[in-house]
């Protein structure tokens, strides 16, 4: 990730300084942060994503899968961040609802996944927690290289999916699934996918 704004910006300003068409990036701190990813990562995320849209159109889901969606989310401490999941899935009557719109999403969507990468904290704790303020009932953290912390993946450490699922009380509830553990989606019932085709096509 590189960082290219050291003023602190509001999410107005965010929005109004994208530099569109240039890449990802998100509001972090005040600062627009872009968000660089492997051609691995890239790969892996287009490739659930393209297992998304299969069973969105086998079953007839209503269903938007993208890669550039940009949610409003708020921080514990009331903060506005801009965040971009690697994968997003909308509800295409939400989508359509303001289709010229260039702002971001304020409303929760259907799923979001994140592909982790060297910087592991934000996906297992501060978009973890922004996604759940936000109410999205769907939240993936695909660790393909098993780099987060030992609390979250155990010893020894290795390539895990989280799935977390609101609660009752707006609160996620985590499943993990490794190996040949066929990933266990809300958002997708019938969902054929293990998290060994995910880590073969990473490789």
């Amino acid at each position: 990730m590189t960082q290219t704004k050291s003023r602190k910006l509001a999410f107005d300003e965010f929005l109004e300084q994208y530099p569109d068409g240039q890449g990802i990036y998100e509001l972090v701190d005040g600062e627009i942060v872009e968000m660089r990813a492997t051609r691995e990562h890239d790969l892996l995320a287009e490739f659930i994503a393209d297992r998304f849209k299969e069973e969105s159109k086998r079953l007839n889901l209503n269903y938007l899968v993208t890669g550039r969606v940009l949610l409003a989310v708020l921080t514990k401490d009331g903060e506005e961040r801009g965040r971009n999941p690697d994968v997003s899935v909308v509800d295409r009557t939400l989508w359509k609802s303001n289709r010229k719109a260039y702002s971001a999403l304020t409303e929760p969507i259907q799923l979001a996944v994140e592909i982790v990468s060297s910087n592991w904290q934000d996906d297992y704790i501060d978009k973890l927690d922004e996604y759940e303020r936000l109410g999205i009932p769907e939240y993936w953290i695909v660790d393909y290289l098993g780099i987060g912390g030992i609390e979250f993946l155990g010893k020894p450490k290795q390539p895990t999916v989280f799935v977390h699922n609101l609660d009752e009380t707006g609160k996620y509830q985590r499943t993990v699934f490794r190996d040949s553990e066929v990933i266990i989606s809300k958002a997708f019932p019938e969902l054929q996918l293990t998290v060994r085709e995910i880590l073969e096509e990473g490789i």
